[in-house]
């Protein structure tokens, strides 16, 4: 006796639901010859009589119940599994957790995340918000699948994929006298109160690199820890300083005003993982999202531009 085939199960159900040949044709659009020789092959191969024929109806026989039971039980099955994978398809009961710098998290994360929402519009987001020492543990703790970084990180359990390379711009409170220049120049920062962040952090470090490029040493009047700590301070008018330009990737930023820097100086975003670590779908998804926005954020000719974003 051969065993049953799925698409055997699937006709001999469509047939004592239909009742008829012509009827499970229907349901499953096929031929109603094919139905027929299924169902006559299905019967011989196992060696049982699986319908009656009575007024013109194909009735279920009735040393088959217990056959006909199980088919109905498999096809709760199938569509309980069909179920779990539509949910699945959505992010029902699923958990995404990641984290990322403060300075990226600002603007580029939410927009990420909306796109990976209307993918997923189930899927539960565990945001969090790391400063770059606190990525290893994260990572190796499996507190969460990766991390968007504005530095690399030196460790050889982990992996630092180049998502995009973002210029450094520089921020001035709005009516400042540079904000009426097309660029600055580090020199022209120089000789104000400058905000930034130490550059023995290594964000800070970045940030710092055209001053040193340019042999001059910027005059801190205050330091702030995070991205949005100096936007702010330059904001209300406490100084000037230079950003890198996904801290300030917002359409609208009233109280500042963002110009290109004189000199080439950049930051580049940074995915990073466990090495060795297989990414749910959810992540990959993810992390395809940031390196879009990242892209789209660095395409931005005029960060003054009104023009919405997609």
């Amino acid at each position: 006796m051969r065993e049953m085939t799925l698409r055997q199960v699937e006709v001999i159900r469509a047939v004592m639901m239909a009742g008829t040949i012509q009827g499970a044709a229907k349901l499953l659009n096929v031929s109603a010859p094919g139905i027929s020789r299924l169902v006559k092959y299905t019967e011989s191969s196992l060696g049982i009589r699986l319908f009656e024929r009575k007024g013109g109806l194909f009735v279920p026989s009735s040393e088959a119940e217990a056959i006909f039971q199980m088919i109905h039980q498999v096809y709760r099955q199938m569509e309980n599994l069909n179920g779990a994978v539509g949910a699945l398809r959505k992010g029902e009961d699923v958990r995404l957790s990641f984290a990322s710098a403060p300075s990226i998290a600002q603007f580029i994360a939410a927009r990420a995340i909306r796109g990976v929402r209307q993918r997923f519009p189930d899927l539960f987001i565990d945001l969090n918000i790391l400063k770059i020492e606190e990525t290893t543990d994260y990572l190796l703790l499996d507190k969460g699948e990766f991390v968007i970084m504005s530095s690399a990180v030196d460790n050889p359990a982990l992996t630092c994929e180049p998502l995009a390379r973002g210029r450094l711009v520089a921020i001035v409170p709005d009516g400042h006298r540079l904000a009426a220049q097309r660029t600055i120049s580090v020199h022209d920062l120089a000789a104000e109160d400058f905000v930034g962040v130490h550059p023995d952090d290594p964000y800070g470090a970045a940030l710092a690199q055209p001053f040193r490029d340019a042999g001059i040493n910027p005059r801190y009047t205050m330091r702030g820890r995070f991205a949005q700590t100096v936007v702010s301070l330059v904001r209300h008018g406490l100084g000037v300083a230079v950003i890198d330009e996904f801290s300030v990737a917002e359409v609208y930023m009233p109280g500042i005003t963002r110009r290109p820097l004189t000199e080439s100086a950049g930051i580049t975003a940074w995915a990073v993982t466990r090495k060795g670590r297989h990414l749910s779908s959810f992540a990959e998804y993810a992390i395809d999202r940031f390196r879009r926005e990242l892209a789209q954020a660095v395409a931005r000719d005029d960060w003054n531009d009104p023009t919405p974003e997609r």
